[in-house]
């Protein structure tokens, strides 16, 4: 084994960035590593003068960038297309060194044994980070170049299809915030209706379960016969409750801690050791609706399996109402709520719930959302779906790893497995 870097090749980015420059630099944070990419989208851009005084991280493209405060651990690839970009102070890069390569490293700082060496490592007193020298420090297994080769053919195709349900499952979710702020929001074919015209995209049977017609509202014009409503009366919002009183006694079975940082990386990694003597209605399962209402404030369909639901998330759930209705509810006022949030003077920034109780809902007759379910429920049943398909993929990926890097499988056995249909490797 071998260093995956010398000390010179290794540092953290922008230490204040500053307040975000329209035309400045862009830096890749914590939040754009999704899932072994660099998500570009919501780019933090900082002053030309800051990016200058780091200029030691300005990337190239080709070099590794792995996380190092937060969510740990995230690790991906710099595409080259991001060439001029910069880092945040939470971001280490990682220039390869020639024998070991991009693709192998990335491979082996995602690999399972990597993330227990430095979660054994990494300092936990505050918020969790990885020291720089223990990641510089990391050995890197070097089997000879072919075999290197061999392992690296064989999971690229499994990568390559999480991917591929990533991207998925992005489209899926913009279509249906899209049709759900057409339909739910601006009312567009009411107004088409009401216009003597035909709603665009749709049948006339669809198109007959909007009315033609408004009625004013406290919110203004809204369709006739619909009603409004705050957001905490369509569902039920199931705080979790404080974890740290229910550890696992040695030997004992034990559910992992669901907690902000789960919620937003979608995985159970590293998570705190909980009793399973947790009152049922805390048991988080695949499917449930999550909702982080301190700190990092997220929303998301849980696909990370089961666990225990920690204090400042809620379970989401309703007996009348579809959950992909709760669900693109709490996504239209999201931002709306994370603004909240960060106006608040303390450390940790959330919501309360009467801001549950302001946050404006319009509901359509029964017989319409009956009607509606069947464009918008399907899609987001693929969405979870997909992301359940995708963490199959991984832990595939993620149990094969050790024992190929190890030796202790050979590539043509595993694929002889998988060619026999067996998956138990």
């Amino acid at each position: 084994m071998i260093e995956c870097t010398s000390d010179r090749q290794i540092s953290y980015g922008v230490v204040q960035p500053g307040f975000p420059v329209t035309d400045g630099v862009p830096i890749v944070r914590v939040n754009n590593l999704v899932n072994g990419r660099i998500i570009t989208h919501d780019a933090m851009r900082i002053a030309p003068e800051i990016d200058y005084t780091h200029r030691r991280t300005k990337l190239r493209g080709g070099e590794i960038v792995i996380s190092l405060v937060g969510t740990t651990g995230s690790v991906a690839i710099v595409p080259d297309e991001l060439t001029g970009w910069n880092v945040a102070r939470a971001i280490a890069v990682i220039r390869p060194d020639e024998k070991i390569g991009a693709s192998w490293l990335k491979l082996c700082l995602e690999s399972s044994h990597t993330r227990e060496y430095l979660d054994a490592r990494a300092n936990t007193t505050v918020q969790k980070t990885l020291n720089l020298k223990d990641v510089k420090q990391l050995p890197i297994p070097l089997p000879p170049p072919h075999w290197r080769q061999e392992i690296l053919s064989l999971v690229s195709p499994i990568e390559n299809a999480i991917t591929n349900l990533e991207d998925q499952n992005r489209s899926l979710e913009a279509t249906a915030q899209t049709i759900f702020k057409s339909w739910f929001v601006d009312f567009d074919p009411v107004r088409a209706r009401a216009e003597g015209r035909e709603p665009a995209g749709m049948d006339a049977a669809t198109a007959a379960l909007f009315p033609s017609t408004f009625e004013d509202s406290e919110l203004g014009p809204i369709p006739q016969g619909w009603t409004i409503h705050g957001i905490d009366t369509i569902a039920t919002f199931l705080n979790g409750i404080a974890l740290q009183k229910y550890p696992a006694m040695e030997g004992e079975e034990w559910l992992p801690a669901i907690k902000i940082a789960q919620l937003k990386c979608g995985s159970v990694d590293g998570a705190d050791r909980i009793s399973p003597s947790i009152p049922e209605k805390y048991i988080v399962q695949d499917g449930d609706l999550l909702f982080s209402w301190s700190g990092s404030l997220e929303v998301e369909f849980w696909t990370g399996g089961k666990g225990a639901l920690n204090q400042h998330l809620f379970k989401v759930f309703s007996a009348q109402f579809p959950q992909w209705f709760v669900y693109l509810w709490l996504r239209f006022h999201l931002d709306g709520f994370r603004e909240i949030a960060e106006s608040k003077v303390t450390t940790m920034g959330h919501i309360q719930r009467h801001h549950l109780s302001e946050a404006i809902v319009v509901i359509p007759p029964p017989e319409t959302l009956r009607g509606l379910d069947r464009f918008l429920g399907p899609l987001i049943e693929k969405v979870v779906a997909g992301r359940l398909q995708a963490r199959t993929l991984a832990e595939l990926r993620d149990t094969l790893l050790p024992r190929l890097i190890s030796g202790k499988l050979r590539v043509p056995e595993v694929e002889a497995m998988l060619t026999g249909g067996c998956r138990e490797v």
